[in-house]
């Protein structure tokens, strides 16, 4: 009899429908009942191993049969639901989590996990919230735990401790969804998600000296293959709304398949890391009287020193066109931080020109291996990229792109601390502001003493001193928004929820230093 490996994952869900997302041990067919209706599709089958995504009708509870025999839900646990998703009112966010046991030393070393203690919360019966967004590192390939190293050497001797292979990378995801509260949590709470570099590896596309670097590694070309494979069946399919899919050639050819078509997953997963402009991972959504945009700051970038870009033409094009207003609230999920630390920023923005060559020839290389060492990598570190985006914030937020909308928010995690940041242009008042970013870093992964003490030295002290002096020798322009944080940073393992009420927008964040609890919460509308 077939059995769960994965799932069952509720992922896109509108006013009258949802995907269930799930991966079994065998072929199968896979149905989900729901408000009385019967909803049944096949499995397809990748590197040997075989999904499928059932798109249903209704609300309710739901279960799960395969072939005919029910194994969701499981006995001990609160039945799953469908809510239908007519409007954002709470939107949960975080980002870097790590997956290790939750026993007392882990907790010692990697603290709470929080979105676990926030499913037992949900499972005590607190209210659901509408969407749970995932920023980033959901699974960290390049950082396994010793549980998964254990796994890789019982699979190879050779390479490194690191995932792979799309086998290693199932297993990965496998271990990081399938604890019994998070896996309950992930069967009833809709879930979107963004890539971020350890789903694939640290610093991943830092640089076209980087990308150079990898390809001279044995394992890599496998590896990023097998990642971005992994992505699109474990995470994107889901970001997809039913009608999406059934347009997309590439989960056509796959899902109907005959026998595995794990080939043809690799092509196209080689294809989007060589020419990233044949395939989009960025995606938006229309909920009420909401908007939410997920940008892929990863995959899509241009790194030709000289012209480097956040996002390559097509996707800038793209973004140019959804990024509006005529809506209550804008909200934008950039896995890297657009509004860093002010001196941290004017860094990344110095280090880009001088390893683009202003500070002369000889210095390229000097700043490039600061580049890479110092992961300068976020918004700062692509600074035309950072002004053009600024301006289209801007134009929304001005009414030159529809009604101005209540609030954008950037929704950003990677930095392992939490904070708010308020921007507007530099001539308007800050404590007016209507662009906000809202980091919430990390979910399981904290930062040691040590780190944070450098951190906020680093990042909030000799940076703040040293950032604009070296921002002037590199002649840099003026920037298009100003910013400040005005809350935090927070270093503890944390979950954020962006609560929205018509035109009024609140943020709270969420820590567990023994069970769920309030960390901060800040209004952002008047």
């Amino acid at each position: 009899m077939p059995g769960l490996l994965v799932g069952p994952m509720l992922r896109y869900v509108d006013e009258t429908s949802a995907s269930i997302w799930v991966e079994t041990d065998e072929p199968c067919e896979v149905t989900v009942e729901v408000a009385g209706g019967r909803t049944a599709d096949r499995t397809f089958t990748v590197h040997g191993h075989h999904y499928a995504i059932v798109d249903v009708e209704g609300t309710g509870a739901y279960s799960v049969e395969l072939d005919g025999q029910r194994v969701w839900p499981l006995d001990d646990q609160p039945e799953s639901r469908i809510c239908p998703l007519a409007d954002l009112e709470r939107v949960m966010f975080g980002s870097c989590r790590t997956t290790v046991p939750h026993d007392d030393y882990h907790r010692r070393t990697h603290g709470v996990d929080v979105l676990r203690e926030y499913g037992l919360r949900l499972m005590a019966g607190d209210d659901m919230p509408s969407l749970l967004l995932m920023l980033g590192d959901q699974v960290y390939a390049d950082e396994p735990s010793q549980d998964m190293i254990d796994y890789i050497r019982s699979r190879r001797q050779d390479g490194p401790e690191e995932i792979v292979d799309f086998e290693e990378y199932a297993e990965l995801y496998r271990r990081a969804w399938m604890e019994p509260v998070v896996r309950w949590l992930l069967s009833t709470v809709p879930s979107a998600m963004i890539f971020d570099d350890h789903d694939v590896r640290d610093d991943w596309n830092t640089s076209l000296p980087w990308r150079r670097k990898m390809a001279e590694v044995p394992w890599w070309p496998t590896r990023i293959v097998s990642a971005l494979g992994a992505y699109w069946v474990y995470q994107h399919l889901g970001n997809l709304s039913p009608a999406e899919r059934r347009d997309d050639p590439v989960f056509t050819k796959i899902k109907n398949f005959d026998g595995d078509a794990g080939v043809e997953l690799d092509a196209f997963a080689r294809l989007a890391d060589e020419d990233p402009t044949t395939n989009r991972w960025s995606y938006t959504r229309d909920v009420g009287r909401n908007r939410l945009i997920m940008l892929d700051t990863r995959c899509a970038r241009r790194l030709t020193p000289g012209d480097r870009s956040m996002l390559d033409d097509d996707e800038w094009d793209w973004f140019t066109e959804v990024a509006a207003g005529d809506v209550d609230h804008l909200l934008i999920g950039s896995s890297v931080p657009v509004f860093l630390p002010a001196g941290i920023f004017d860094v990344e923005s110095w280090n880009e020109a001088v390893a683009d060559g202003a500070w002369g020839r000889r210095m390229i290389k000097v700043g490039e291996k600061i580049r890479q060492g110092m992961d300068l990598e976020h918004w700062g570190a692509f600074r035309a990229s950072f002004e053009r985006l600024s301006a289209v914030l801007a134009e929304v937020a001005e009414g030159r792109r529809g009604r101005a909308p209540a609030t954008i928010v950037l929704l950003s995690g990677d930095v392992h601390y939490s904070y708010l940041a308020a921007a507007a242009r530099p001539e308007h008042d800050l404590d007016r502001a209507r662009i906000y970013q809202a980091v919430c870093s990390p979910i399981r992964n904290p930062l040691s003493r040590t780190l944070r003490l450098a951190n906020v030295i680093g990042s909030f002290g000799v940076a703040s001193l040293v950032g604009g002096v070296l921002a002037r020798t590199a002649k840099l322009p003026r920037r298009v928004l100003r910013w400040k944080i005005t809350e935090g940073p927070w270093f503890p393992n944390a979950l954020a929820s962006l609560e929205l009420d018509g035109r009024s927008a609140e943020v709270r964040w969420y820590t567990a230093r023994t069970e769920f609890e309030d960390l901060a919460q800040v209004k952002l509308t008047s």
